[in-house]
């Protein structure tokens, strides 16, 4: 079973410390022994075996301690292995086991009856945009992904979602792909390249192909899609718009990449009340109903942003959203 690295650290760090406390207790039993002058358990493996033997509770009680300061001492060695012993015992084995035991399988197929919806391959920002727009519209759609653990996330918070490879056929198939509206890959380039390639030689689904990379627009298109969608290529279009046209508005300029949904940069000015504040704490969503799917900083476009980001009055967001949501951010911006 795979552990997160915190919890991979805090194990490393419990072990350690158990490994040098069983280590103290060797060398205190041998000091003991001798003090006891029981000689013959002088000795490193009658150390150990009585040390791990104490340690766990069996206590097969061929060796034990005459004086009182020894038995004070075999009493420590009880109280506190009891704690590290099962503590190792509960943290490697009991708790993982118990949580791989009781995670409900997730789903492999959508209803039989299930027809004219929406097949979303990957998840996330843009996903999640796309997301509340279904919602909203009311239209049937389901997340399809390999991620065991994203899968999870988003079906804690009853999003329909599929387990399984996008680019498989036997997949697709039980995303019922031949009755879907359409299909959006939302994946790496090369896996959007494959589960196209898969969804054309299944159906004749309309598919929507988001790209990564500007350059490989052409490739998903070679493979089949009949539209591809790249937000670096959206946000250039959109700047030459402005270069165009300065006094062009940020939201009327914004370049639609979705039905009803459009994509806009929006600078954060000095005197925004956004300046200053983490993501988390701006709360943009929940404000004004568009989602910021990237951030450029320094120059730079990053769509791998963190709900700690800190927005400065630098900053310019990508945002998707309706004209409404996106008025309410630009307000907000500055």
């Amino acid at each position: 079973m795979k552990y997160p690295n915190f919890l991979r650290t805090h194990m490393a760090g419990y072990i350690g410390i158990s490994i040098a406390v069983v280590v103290i207790y060797i060398f205190i039993f041998i000091k003991t022994m001798e003090f006891e002058q029981q000689f013959e358990h002088t000795n490193f493996h009658d150390a150990f075996y009585w040390v791990v033997s104490t340690i766990t509770t069996v206590g097969y009680g061929d060796i034990v301690f005459r004086s009182v300061i020894g038995k004070l001492f075999s009493i420590i060695v009880q109280v506190s292995g009891i704690s590290m012993f099962f503590g190792i015992l509960i943290t490697l084995v009991v708790t993982p086991w118990f949580e791989k035991t009781m995670k409900l399988p997730l789903p492999a197929r959508v209803p039989k009856k299930m027809s004219d919806h929406i097949i979303v391959c990957g998840y996330n920002q843009l996903v999640e945009t796309l997301i509340d727009e279904f919602q909203e519209q009311e239209l049937d759609f389901v997340i399809l992904s390999d991620d065991e653990e994203v899968l999870r996330s988003i079906n804690k918070k009853r999003i329909p979602c599929l387990y399984g490879m996008a680019s498989d056929e036997t997949t697709l198939e039980n995303a019922n792909i031949h009755s879907a509206r359409f299909l959006i890959a939302n994946m790496s380039d090369r896996e959007n390249a494959n589960i196209t390639l898969t969804a054309r030689k299944l159906s004749d689904v309309r598919v929507i192909a988001v790209a990564e990379d500007a350059s490989n627009v052409k490739y998903l298109k070679y493979a089949g899609a009949d539209r591809v969608i790249s937000p670096k290529l959206v946000l250039g279009r959109f700047i030459a718009k402005k270069a165009v046209d300065p006094i062009l508005g940020m939201v009327t300029g914004a370049t639609e990449f979705f039905d009803g949904y459009r994509i806009v940069e929006l600078p954060i000015y000095s005197k925004s009340t956004l300046v200053g504040k983490t993501l988390l704490q701006a709360s943009i969503e929940n404000r004004t109903g568009a989602k910021v799917i990237a951030l450029r900083k320094g120059g730079q476009l990053t769509f791998d942003i963190d709900r700690n980001d800190i927005i400065k009055n630098n900053t310019v967001i990508l945002a998707a959203g309706t004209v409404e949501q996106l008025a309410k951010l630009e307000n907000l911006a500055g």
